[in-house]
């Protein structure tokens, strides 16, 4: 019997990072570790793409070419597509649904299964303590459209907002990339980076991911 496999198209929260830019990884290259050993898990994710830069580079075309009857295209974007550069930019209740759909249909196309997946939440605290929602409309529209296609959506956005709120802002950094001058040779000078996770925050927002695949009876 063929193994299943997840296709990933998405962005640098999702993609897998070299060794030389450790701890910073994306949690699609955690994924495999909480899903049956009989399902493959190819991360296609990409770091500063948009739902429409990624389709514009031919990187949406290459998984289509590749997508088999039966195997899942997991489509998380959101980050990029609020930025103002035309190559990337996307409105989130017109070009931006739009846009996702041309992933839904591919799949579709091929006998696949799309999911959209909302963008995980950025660690930004106001100063009160109050986490901030930066993504605007999109996580929104993008569970609007998977109600009007009947796609199943994972609420990354809303399960990393629960979290961050949980930990509290010193708490939640342990999840990004917070590094002190000199205490990773990757990051000499350091790093404070409320977007990016660390290998413990990829661990567990993949995790958030399996059990969403659980509850939604994805694979079988």
């Amino acid at each position: 019997m063929r193994e299943q496999i997840i296709y990933l198209a998405g962005d640098s929260t999702c993609a897998t990072y070299p060794p030389e830019q450790a701890p910073m990884q994306g949690w699609g290259a955690r994924l495999h570790r909480f899903l049956p050993a009989d399902v493959r898990v190819v991360n296609e994710a990409t770091c500063g793409r948009s739902s429409k830069s990624f389709i514009e580079e031919g990187r949406l075309e290459r998984i289509l070419q590749r997508i088999q009857p039966g195997d899942f295209l997991f489509i998380q974007f959101g980050h990029n597509d609020g930025k103002e550069d035309e190559a990337r930019h996307t409105s989130p209740w017109s070009t931006y649904p739009r846009y996702l759909r041309q992933y839904i249909d591919g799949a579709r196309g091929k006998g696949a299964r799309p999911v959209l997946i909302s963008p995980i939440c950025r660690r930004h605290f106001d100063i009160d303590g109050l986490l901030l929602h930066t993504h605007g409309e999109y996580p929104r529209s993008m569970e609007a459209l998977a109600a009007q296609e009947k796609v199943p959506f994972i609420d990354l956005h809303g399960r990393t907002a629960v979290a961050f709120k949980e930990m509290g802002d010193a708490a939640s950094r342990e999840w990004l990339t917070w590094l002190r001058p000199g205490e990773h040779p990757n990051y000499p000078e350091g790093i404070e980076d409320n977007t990016h996770l660390n290998e413990r925050g990829a661990e567990a927002v993949a995790r958030m991911a399996a059990d969403a695949i659980d509850a939604l009876q994805l694979i079988l």
